[in-house]
């Protein structure tokens, strides 16, 4: 059975000087688009059982904002230190330690990072993740998520919060 991955950027921070680039809140913006994408989401046919998320206080508030709209509860959903401020081999390591008794599985956290992954596992050329974007990636050759590798996924759809096709 194909696994399923959507890759989430945070939504739009708060560039505030008060605080720690870690301890970033969302801004305005970021609590509106954030509630938006998580409903599109759900129009979707096929939605995450498991939310990851990097503990960076403006991806774990969106992860958050999507648990409540596709009734996840939030305190399931995983902290992973490596997502903030992560390369590719991070991510990579944080979805090939995946449970395989999940087949969609969104994970929450931040450019360049994002970008990168979404582009080596799609091997679709750099795919440039705005904030609140989400790439649904399908690999339909992986039973496991240790499986998963460059070139191994297929684009299923990209959706952002400025998209003027929606």
């Amino acid at each position: 059975m194909a696994k399923h991955l959507f890759i989430i950027r945070h939504a739009k921070s708060d560039w505030t000087f008060r605080v720690s680039d870690f301890d970033r809140p969302l801004n305005e913006r970021g609590f509106k688009d954030a509630p938006k994408m998580a409903e599109r989401l759900v129009n979707n046919s096929y939605l995450p059982e498991f939310l990851v998320s990097s503990p960076a206080k403006r991806a774990l508030t969106t992860a958050q904002i999507f648990a409540e709209i596709l009734n996840y509860p939030s305190k399931k959903i995983a902290s992973e230190a490596p997502l903030y401020e992560a390369t590719i081999d991070d991510i990579l390591h944080v979805i090939n330690q995946l449970d395989d008794n999940y087949q969609r599985v969104a994970l929450f956290g931040h450019n360049p990072g994002l970008s990168e992954i979404v582009s080596y596992l799609s091997g679709d050329g750099y795919v440039d993740l705005p904030t609140c974007g989400i790439v649904h990636l399908q690999f339909d050759q992986a039973d496991q998520w240790q499986e998963i590798s460059g070139g191994t996924a297929r684009i299923l759809n990209f959706i952002y919060p400025r998209d003027r096709n929606l």
